[in-house]
Formats: C-alpha cells, structure tokens, sequence
C-alpha cells in the first residue's frame, strides 16, 4: 500500500516538472483529448496498447474520467464531487487540471507507458500559458488523481475468480473458438464505483430448460442466430457484425455530440465521467449476474438439446453462431447492459431522448443511424440475438440492469451543487433538433 502511494506521489512531482517544458501546443480540450489517449492506450493490441477487453477497459476509463471530473469539477464548481474537491480558484487552468488526472491515472494503470504518456503530457501543456493558473490547475488535477487511486487501492481488480465450468444441462462451459474460461471474470468482485452491491441488481434468470418461452427463444437464436443458411435478412446481419464491436461504439458517438454541440471542458468531464461510471457499474452487476446463474450459451443449448428435457427443441451439432461466442456465461447480456447504461447516461446529460447521431462500425464497415438513445439500446437486443450469441431474455435482462444502474447514478452521483442551476449552457429542448 506504501509502495503505491509513494509511485503517486512520484508522478505528481513529474507532472510539476513536465509543466515548465515547452513543446507543441496542445489542442482545445484536454477531457476529449486524454479520453482519445486512454481508449488507445487501453484497448489496442499489444505493443501499441495494453488489449484490455471492455469490461477492464470500462472500469479503467471510470477511474481516469473520475478524477478528471473531480479536478475540472473543483474548478467549475456546478456539481457535486464524486471523491474530492481539492481547493481551488475559479481561474485555474481546466485543460491542466484534465490533463494533470487523466495521465497520472493512467499512467498508474499502465505505468510500462508512462514515458510515452510523459511526451504526450508535455503537449497538454505547452498551451497553456505559464503561471499561477497552470500550476494551480496542476495541483488540483494532481489532487484528484491521488485521491481516485487511493480509493481503488485494492478494490478486486485483477482477481483469481473464474467461471465454474458445469458438464449438465444448462450450465456454462466453454466453448468454439478458444475453449477458454473468461481470464476477467474477476470484474463479478470489483469493487463499483456507485452502485452499492452488484448483487442488488441480480437478473430474475434465465428462462427454465423445460418451459414454453425456452423453447421460442432457443429456436428463435437458432433460426435467426446460425452462420450459414440463416433466416436473417440483409439488414439484420449488418446490424449484428456493427455491434459486435462492443461499447467502443459510444465512445465515438459521445465524441461526435460534444463537438455537435460545442461542449465545454467542464461539460464534457461530466459527461464522460458519468458515461464509464455507469456502464462499469452495469457491468460489474452484469458479471456477478453471470457468475450467479452460470447459464449455458446457445452454441452449447443448440447442439446439446437433446439433454434438455424439452421435447420443443431439437439438437443440430452442427450448429455456429454468426458472431464468435465470448468465453463467459449467457445470462446476462454484458454489451445489452453497457449500451443501455451509457444510453441512459447520453439521455440524462442532454435531456431528452431524441437524438439523432450515427455511427461507424469497425467491424461492419457500415454506418447505422439513430433518432433516439433508447433506439440503439433497442437494436442491441436484437443484434446479439441476430449473432447468435444470446437467448433473448439475456439481452432484455442485461438492458433492464444498465437502466437500473443509471437510475441510481441519476439519483445518487453528479447533481449540482446548492448555488447553481442543473444546465450545461445550453437549452435541452433544442438537442433533438440536431
């Protein structure tokens, strides 16, 4: 525990030391910038990055954007801390306090990057003039950075757990292509960040082997769900291959509504920092909802449904999905309830469902289009039904815990502070009209 609170402090004394080098001039909005930097540094494959799948990635992109939050938010001062609100003059440096959280964070997180985190530190800074401001932003960002780490101390991350591998009817095991057990399935013992138990938001289950619904689902996934010889239609194969990118998808849509819409630094540290807060928090409730039901995937249910009991259903053991199955328990949806909680997240920050945006999917290479947030959550369930990886009731279940969450965060966590309004310098009813 000594160690990592002397490496922080550490970092704090290089972040000082950076800010008297001048390199180039950073760009406009250190928040956007950092997130650009950490979704990198995380998410891409090794050496470029550190390859981290979603689940881990979300949970650290809420550690990096929670501090930046605290460290603007001290500086704004319209909203209520999460952690911290280090003292601070309304005239420090927002884009030094961003900048100053979101590379000790991460490089705390990664700290095998830290000289390349460093370079792109120095370029945050050599905008923004020097003085009182600069270092006082410094400091505050410092602050906030140290306070999130120190409260993530020992907080489950990178755990022994792993899925319990069943041989009967029903229960997980695993499967095509890798055969492996979820290497983090551990994210079932974080720690969350707002919620106060994962188990509170435990899912009703699955729908029982030997039921009617069962068997609609199971030859709903079978039909709908197969590699080859499909009753999917064009549009619904385009929609499963564009989410199967996962939760990367937001983050682009929340980039292109901030520059839409010309967001503030503040603003934007608000809405980012209640993006992956939320959709961790679901999916840390999400994975202790798998662990708890330990339910077999379609690929299993399909090719070995001449085990289950349920004269509706016949065994093909031959039968692939159209997506790769991931390698952890159906029940629930891990993307239906990330997608459902940053979707709830967008509604609640701009205030108002009806949004237009589109988006591109990596994987699709094609752009699909949105009037309103609850549309995309809406075709999320559908698509993994369409990849063949989930029963049906898995995705409304994993949707229906992503609501949830946000409803506790809208309750609970970013509210504004006494003396000032709820706004974000901007009228909501005009958000739909974009």
């Amino acid at each position: 525990m000594h160690s990592r609170k002397r490496r922080g402090a550490g970092l704090v004394a290089a972040a000082v030391l950076i800010s008297l080098v001048v390199s180039a001039p950073a760009r406009a909005d250190a928040v956007t910038d950092w997130n650009d930097t950490a979704f990198a540094a995380l998410t891409a494959a090794p050496p470029a990055g550190a390859g981290q799948p979603p689940t881990v990635s979300t949970i650290h992109l809420a550690m990096i954007h929670g501090a930046v939050y605290d460290a603007v938010n001290a500086i704004d001062g319209r909203y209520r801390p999460y952690l911290t609100a280090p003292k601070a003059k309304r005239w420090y440096s927002k884009d030094a306090a961003a900048a100053t959280a979101a590379y000790l964070v991460l490089s705390s997180i990664l700290p095998a990057q830290e000289p390349k985190f460093a370079l792109l530190y120095r370029d945050s800074l050599a905008g923004i003039s020097a003085g009182k401001a600069k270092d006082g932003g410094i400091a505050v960002g410092a602050a906030a950075a140290q306070a999130m780490l120190d409260a993530r101390m020992n907080d489950g991350r990178f755990g022994t757990f792993r899925f319990e591998v069943g041989t009967e009817a029903g229960e997980w095991r695993p499967v095509l292509p890798l055969f492996v057990n979820d290497p983090a399935a551990w994210v079932k013992n974080v720690r969350p960040f707002m919620i106060r138990r994962a188990s509170d938001y435990r899912s009703d289950g699955p729908n029982r082997l030997e039921s009617r619904k069962y068997a609609k689902e199971f030859n709903e996934v079978k039909s709908l769900g197969v590699a080859t010889d499909s009753t999917r239609n064009a549009d619904q194969t385009d929609m499963a291959r564009f989410w199967s990118e996962g939760p990367a998808i937001w983050t682009r849509i929340t980039h292109q509504l901030s520059d839409r819409y010309g967001l503030r630094i503040a603003d934007n540290a608000r809405l980012f920092a209640m993006l992956y807060m939320t959709g961790a928090d679901a999916l840390i409730a999400v994975w202790d909802d798998k662990a708890y039901w330990n339910f077999w995937r379609p690929i299993t249910g399909i090719q070995e449904a001449g085990d289950d009991g349920n004269p509706a259903t016949e065994p093909d053991e031959k039968w692939l999905p159209l997506i790769n199955t991931p390698p952890y328990p159906d029940h629930s949806s891990g993307l239906s309830s990330v997608i459902s909680a940053m979707a709830e997240t967008s509604r609640d920050f701009f205030g108002t469902n009806r949004v237009q945006f589109s988006a591109t999917g990596v994987n699709s290479m094609t752009t699909r289009s949105f009037s309103r947030f609850s549309q995309a959550t809406d075709e999320v369930v559908d698509a993994r039904v369409y990849s063949g990886i989930h029963f049906r009731i898995s995705d409304e279940h994993g949707a229906k815990i992503g609501k949830q969450v946000a409803r506790w965060r809208e309750k609970h966590f970013f509210q504004p502070a006494r003396s000032h309004r709820h706004d974000h310098g901007h009228d909501h009813d005009d958000w739909g009209d974009h």
